[in-house]
C-alpha cells in the first residue's frame, strides 16, 4: 500500500512560505519608506511596471489571475494612495483603464530590487536546475486544482 504525503504537510509549508515571504516583503518596503503596498499588489505593479499605456482593468484581471473583485480592491488601494489612476476608455465608456502614476512609476527600481532579494533569501544556495523542477512541480499542483 502507498502511503499518501500527510495532506497539511504541502499546504501548510506554502502557508509559511507565502506568511514569511509577506513578512519579508512588508519589511522590506518599509525600509523604502514605500507606503500603502502591500505584497499582494506585486502582481498588479509589476504588470504595469511593463505597459507603455493605459490597460483595461479586463487585462490586469487576466494577468493576476485573480477574481475581478480582488483585483479591483487592489487596483482601488493603489489609486486611494496615488500609485494608479483609473479612468474611462474614451471608446468605450463601460470599459475602466488603468496607469501608473509619476508616483507609480517611481518605485520600479526599489520594488524591483525587493523583488531580487526576496528571491535570493527564498531560493538561497538552490541549484538552478531545483528552481526550475520546482517551480514546475507547483505549476502542476496549481493545474490539478483547477481541473486542467
Amino acid at each position: 500500500m502507498t502511503e499518501k504525503p500527510h495532506i497539511n504537510g504541502i499546504m501548510a509549508q506554502i502557508g509559511r512560505i507565502r506568511e514569511h515571504a509577506a513578512l519579508f516583503i512588508e519589511q522590506e518596503l518599509k525600509n523604502e519608506e514605500i507606503h500603502g503596498i502591500l505584497p499582494a499588489h506585486g502582481i498588479v505593479l509589476f504588470f504595469l511596471f511593463e505597459q507603455h499605456h493605459p490597460v483595461a482593468m479586463k487585462e490586469i484581471v487576466e494577468k493576476a489571475g485573480r477574481v475581478k473583485s480582488t483585483v479591483t480592491g487592489m487596483v482601488n488601494t493603489l489609486e486611494h494612495h496615488g500609485y494608479v489612476e483609473k479612468f474611462q476608455s474614451p471608446e468605450d465608456g463601460r470599459v475602466i483603464l488603468v496607469q501608473l502614476t509619476e508616483k507609480g512609476r517611481s518605485i520600479r527600481h526599489a520594488f524591483e530590487s525587493i523583488s531580487g532579494r526576496m528571491l535570493d533569501k527564498l531560493y538561497g544556495d538552490m541549484p538552478q536546475a531545483d528552481r526550475v523542477k520546482l517551480v514546475d512541480q507547483l505549476t502542476q499542483l496549481l493545474q490539478n486544482l483547477k481541473g486542467a
